[in-house]
């Protein structure tokens, strides 16, 4: 197994691609802001569609920077998706593509995985400010302990028992990390947790930063902070969602101040599709939903002044494993040795190109659910009444579908393309041959 910190040193050739692809930013190591949403919907903000929930900054944001109307989450459930994202490779590589983490489970994301945030050390003054949820038992606890200097959270989502805030951060006397905790207030989570982001970024100002702002938002329960409560059309789901844009604005508003918002990248997306609440903007099923895009593709915005160009929308597809590799891009580091499923997607962010995946594979569990090419998906998992259903063990079950035609993934049209149905099967044999042997439960598809 390799090494935690075995590096692959490719410096010479990112610093080439980034010269030939990317303007100049101010700072040569650009800061980052990732804010990662809990169950937002693809379809729950005004640029994306929603006329319920009021997000003016996040809309703003989205017309002074990149949309993406094609992103996935690496899962379609929380713990998996985070291991995907922080990672750049599928989830079932980490052994955390099973179910989400319990309160009573002592799963973690193994030291064996490089995050983002150890890929940007020792460079970068690294944060992560909000819901964990890939192990609150050592050793994969803290998360200090996977290249954060500073933890302030929750061990896991807040429906679940025992709950307390902690803080991980160095010792006054720089021996080893302080761990403390205090009590939630549930209605104020996402002010504090902006709050305390923001602080972060007051504090390292003056030095490249990676924050990443994993809010609790708005997974249920719903409580709304009171300053917020009883505005949305949308009732306590949109109210909670109006207080993340209204935090996003402040965020926006606190780089300027500081005269660093052409210095940062700013991203917001989600975990994983809406849950009991929210939009899927009309795709086919929700969180959890094996394989249909409800379940997979979230909202994508990007913004950083002078390197991202103001308006642009691209239907280009991505996912969040993407994010380990095109962070490395855009800040001239070291991509790790460990083999990578995620690619370099800044040239979409900057000029518009065409996706640099043939294929994604989408997974329920630990079992390929669909291949999604650009135009095509073959669906091969889906659920009827609680009980998880294989498409393909007949001829007749199976679901090709045309996504440019059908976004929705209502019809199946195999029997009009069996020379796209012949290669996406080809290619579903291939990514199970390629997975199965990194599958920690058993879980295999019968044979067809």
């Amino acid at each position: 197994m390799l090494s935690r910190r075995s590096f692959l040193y490719s410096t010479t050739a990112l610093a080439l691609t980034a010269c030939a692809t990317q303007p100049a930013a101010t700072r040569a190591k650009p800061n980052i802001v990732l804010i990662l949403c809990d169950d937002l919907g693809y379809g729950d903000l005004g640029v994306f569609g929603n006329r319920m929930i009021a997000t003016p900054n996040l809309d703003r944001m989205a017309r002074e920077g990149a949309r993406l109307t094609t992103f996935f989450a690496s899962a379609n459930i929380c713990t998996p998706s985070r291991a995907g994202l922080l990672t750049g490779r599928y989830p079932i590589r980490t052994g955390l593509a099973w179910q989400v983490i319990q309160p009573d489970d002592t799963r973690g994301l193994p030291h064996s995985e490089i995050t983002i945030a150890e890929a940007l050390k020792p460079d970068y003054a690294t944060a992560l400010v909000g819901k964990w949820h890939l192990g609150h038992i050592a050793p994969a606890w803290p998360p200090t302990g996977h290249g954060f200097d500073l933890f302030f959270g929750l061990p896991y989502s807040h429906d679940m028992k025992p709950l307390a805030l902690y803080v991980a951060e160095p010792s006054p006397n720089q021996q080893g990390v302080e761990l403390t905790k205090e009590d939630v207030d549930p209605p104020r989570l996402t002010e504090r947790f902006f709050q305390r982001g923001l602080k972060f970024i007051d504090d390292n100002a003056s030095r490249p930063f990676f924050l990443m702002l994993a809010l609790t938002a708005p997974h249920v329960p719903l409580d709304p902070n009171p300053a917020h409560a009883g505005h949305s059309k949308a009732a306590e789901y949109g109210d909670v969602v109006e207080e993340i844009d209204a935090n996003v604005g402040r965020l926006l508003s606190k780089l300027k101040q500081l005269n660093i918002d052409n210095d940062t990248l700013v991203i917001v997306t989600s975990d994983n599709g809406p849950w009991f609440e929210g939009s899927t903007a009309g795709l086919r099923e929700r969180k959890g939903g094996a394989a249909w895009d409800g379940g997979y593709r979230v909202p994508f915005i990007a913004r950083q002044p002078g390197r991202i160009p103001s308006g642009l929308v691209s239907d280009a597809m991505a996912m969040n494993i993407d994010l380990l590799p095109t962070l490395m891009s855009w800040t001239g580091g070291q991509l790790p040795a460990a083999e990578l499923d995620g690619m370099d997607i800044s040239q979409i962010l900057t000029r518009n190109a065409k996706s640099p995946h043939d294929e994604l594979v989408l997974f329920n569990n630990e079992t390929v659910a669909a291949i999604r090419t650009d135009r095509w998906k073959l669906a091969v998992r889906s659920y009827y009444r609680g009980v998880e259903a294989p498409l393909d063990t007949r001829d007749d079950w199976q679901v090709l579908v045309d996504l440019k035609a059908d976004p929705a993934e209502t019809y199946d049209v195999s029997s009009l393309h069996p020379d796209i149905l012949a290669d996406l099967t080809a290619r579903l044999t291939r990514a199970r041959a390629k997975y199965a042997p990194f599958a920690v439960h058993v879980d295999t598809p019968p044979a067809k």
